[in-house]
């Protein structure tokens, strides 16, 4: 997490201030903005690794008084414009297509400003993988399930219990009753209630329809500013038949236990 002000100093309105961010994922937050930031994300991988990754943005929901620009070698194209009202949309770029440049937008009333958003570094494969812009509501084929298995933030065997529409945000929330926990990169399923359940909530594309049906499902997905989004979920009987088909043939590319 980095914060810092525009009043901490001297303003003048040509005054650039230099970020250095080493951390994988985090947020800036910057409070009465004049002048402009360069964020320089520098995280602690090789330079030549770099090619590889992609940088997504995700500006806070009340985020005011400044444009956030891409910038390469003094050229600048508009990202998010202020005052743009796109409660979940997420910003991505690969690496290599620049740095991040926030140019405060000139104010009457700075000190009621306060601009900020999420950041997160992941490798190109798992950008494209979170924002299949082709075809997001697509089912999975069979390879895809099971390298989904292998390679998600959480695996898991689970029932619908609900889903919540938010038309605003243009998502819907799946409230998932969890029968078995394969895998999960952060405590976004846990134990509820004095019944001992595990539950969780995933989010998806309203597009997609989901709405609530019985019978277990696998999901899969991964975790993005702090959410599960999900990835591939067939019925668990499918996938119960396309995993042995695959083991039969010794094609499975992971072996996890598929009771």
């Amino acid at each position: 997490f980095s914060s810092c002000s525009g009043l901490t100093h001297e303003s003048h309105r040509k005054d650039v201030e230099q970020v250095y961010l080493r951390c994988s994922e985090g947020s800036i937050e910057w409070m009465y903005p004049t002048g402009a930031l360069i964020v320089n994300l520098r995280p602690n991988i090789s330079p030549a690794s770099y090619k590889h990754l992609t940088v997504c943005i995700k500006p806070f929901k009340d985020s005011a008084g400044a444009n956030i620009y891409l910038e390469k070698t003094g050229e600048l194209k508009l990202l998010v414009r202020d005052g743009e009202r796109s409660p979940s949309r997420v910003y991505c770029f690969g690496y290599d297509q620049g740095g991040l440049f926030v140019e405060a937008t000139p104010q009457q009333d700075i000190s009621r400003k306060i601009t900020g958003f999420q950041y997160e570094l992941m490798s190109k494969g798992v950008a494209a993988d979170l924002h299949t812009a082709s075809a997001p509501c697509r089912p999975c084929s069979d390879t895809e399930v099971l390298l989904a298995v292998c390679t998600s933030d959480f695996v898991i065997r689970g029932s619908i219990q609900n889903v919540t529409n938010e038309a605003e945000e243009q998502e819907s929330i799946i409230h998932v009753g969890v029968n078995k926990l394969y895998r999960q990169k952060s405590k976004v399923f846990q134990l509820t209630g004095e019944s001992g359940n595990w539950r969780g909530q995933i989010k998806t594309l309203l597009e997609c329809g989901v709405k609530p049906g019985d019978g277990d499902f696998l999901f899969t997905g991964r975790m993005h500013f702090g959410e599960a989004r999900l990835g591939c979920a067939p019925r668990f009987k499918d996938f119960q038949r396309m995993y042995k088909e695959a083991k039969d043939k010794g094609l499975n590319p992971c072996e996890i236990g598929p009771d």
